[in-house]
């Protein structure tokens, strides 16, 4: 008798997977999920990379077409708009981060928001439709990770969502229109085929396309399936298949759907409070708390001249040490630079990766300064790594503080009413006061929505007059200057 595959067993859960599965919990870490990723991705449409890549998709039209968010006059094939909108969730590195390392919501949520408005359903799409299609796109990319050792640390060749977000798009796309569970495999095997971007293109403009394609690619093998294109049928147990992406790999079948338990009940993800790099948020928590010594009520600006080393004992994490950045996406990786920030600043916010806040005079004379150690036991895992930073004046006198865990982290997550805060000023600058409720409303009530078209069409944005009246306001749009957004 013939072995169940990997791969079979996966598109067994794809399939297998029901509403009365999901878990309290789940749901509402989900809808966390989701609304975050809203927020950020209407601030998202403000930037040049967003602008670029709408721009490219303007080329493709269809007879079945998906919202832009934030755009009611802009429509585009369910594919590119998924691709669009997955790339402003990701364009300023804001979105969710989960352990082992990825970004799980942006590939996922706009394949599910493309395809409720643009294919005909009845019964309509409910809200607990796409809670359980979002939640088996989630739990496909992290079975996987569990998979290898390298999975679990921060990525050093292929950045994770490109790779294991390709197969949790196709995943959702595969449970929300009903596939097969033969179907479901195919999907799976053909998404392998438009898996994986290298890691050194993180830190560029190219980057936020790692999960507009997660997004789109996984859409379009899920519509490949459904023609009747097939692949290898154990693409997910072979080292020549999912295995060429990640060393150590190791598939394992999946338990039974009987004692299912869902990765994201035992794994909560991290909710960022600035736009950048995750381990970044370390480095900002222990500047924050080391400034504490240096700025007084008897001093109110940080005493920068009478700095004469900064050390940093952080992970050995090559993309994320950048000694002197030079743009917005550099800014957003580099350890150096968000230290610096915070001890001049205070704190960090979204305009601080602006280009005038980058280049500073004040912060590269400071970022002369640092220098970076990385103890033994500060390991590159965004569940275990630390920020330990040490400031010494000229006169000698060293002040050291440490972050173990920073606001926002699974072990100390952001409150309801301060993701709120966060979703409200990222949408702000796309969405009417009663239309960011309203979405808020919708969200958190996710499970009790019958007609996904409810959510969709808050998701358009303002009317076409107030439209116009902002398109005309970006007719000066200098490209290489993002506009000002809401601080946080």
């Amino acid at each position: 008798m013939m072995l169940k595959s990997v791969t079979e067993s996966f598109a067994g859960m794809i399939h297998g997977l029901k509403v009365n599965h999901l878990t309290d919990g789940i749901i509402r870490r989900s809808k966390r999920m989701i609304l975050d990723s809203l927020g950020v991705g209407f601030l998202g449409t403000g930037t040049e990379v967003f602008h670029k890549v709408t721009q490219y998709s303007k080329i493709y039209s269809s007879n079945t077409s998906s919202t832009v968010w934030g755009r009611p006059d802009f429509r585009l094939p369910p594919t590119y708009a998924a691709f669009v909108n997955g790339v402003a969730v990701h364009s300023m590195d804001f979105d969710d981060t989960w352990h082992p390392a990825t970004h799980p919501s942006g590939a996922v949520l706009p394949v599910l928001t493309a395809l409720s408005e643009a294919l005909p359903q009845t019964p309509k799409f409910s809200g607990l439709d796409l809670l359980l299609a979002f939640n088996v796109g989630i739990e496909v990319q992290g079975r996987l990770m569990h998979f290898s050792k390298e999975a679990k640390d921060i990525p050093k060749r292929f950045h994770p969502p490109s790779v294991v977000g390709t197969l949790g798009s196709a995943a959702a796309a595969s449970k929300f229109l009903g596939l097969s569970l033969t179907k479901c495999r195919e999907a799976l095997a053909i998404a392998v085929s438009h898996a994986g971007a290298p890691i050194a293109n993180a830190a560029t403009q190219t980057k936020p396309l790692h999960i507009g394609n997660a997004a789109k690619h996984g859409m379009e093998a899920t519509f490949l399936a459904m023609l009747g294109l097939q692949g290898n049928k154990q693409i997910l147990d072979l080292g020549s298949g999912f295995g060429a992406f990640y060393a150590n790999y190791s598939p394992e079948d999946l338990p039974s759907l009987d004692s299912h338990i869902w990765l994201l009940d035992q794994q909560d993800v991290a909710f960022k409070s600035f736009p950048a790099h995750l381990a970044t948020h370390w480095v900002a928590d222990a500047a924050a708390a080391v400034r504490k010594h240096l700025v007084t009520p008897e001093r109110a600006l940080f005493p920068a001249d009478h700095i004469e080393r900064i050390v940093l004992r952080i992970p050995d994490v090559q993309y994320v040490n950048r000694p002197f950045p030079d743009s917005e996406h550099e800014a957003r990786h580099s350890f150096q630079y968000v230290a610096c920030a915070t001890l001049l600043d205070g704190s960090i916010t979204v305009p601080s990766f602006h280009s005038q806040q980058v280049n500073r005079p004040q912060v590269k004379e400071l970022l002369k300064k640092v220098n970076l150690e990385h103890p033994p036991d500060n390991l590159p895992s965004f569940d275990t790594l630390y920020c330990e930073i040490s400031i010494t004046l000229k006169d000698g006198t060293t002040f050291t503080e440490r972050s173990d865990t920073f606001y926002g982290h699974w072990r100390k997550p952001l409150s309801q009413e301060d993701l709120r805060k966060k979703f409200r000023a990222n949408a702000s600058k796309m969405l009417c006061r009663d239309t960011m409720e309203s979405l808020i409303t919708v969200v958190e009530k996710l499970e009790d929505l019958e007609d996904c078209s409810v959510l969709t069409r808050l998701l358009k944005g303002p009317s076409v007059q107030d439209e116009a009246s902002k398109l005309s306001s970006m007719s000066s749009f200098d490209h290489t200057t993002l506009p000002r957004f809401t601080n946080i």
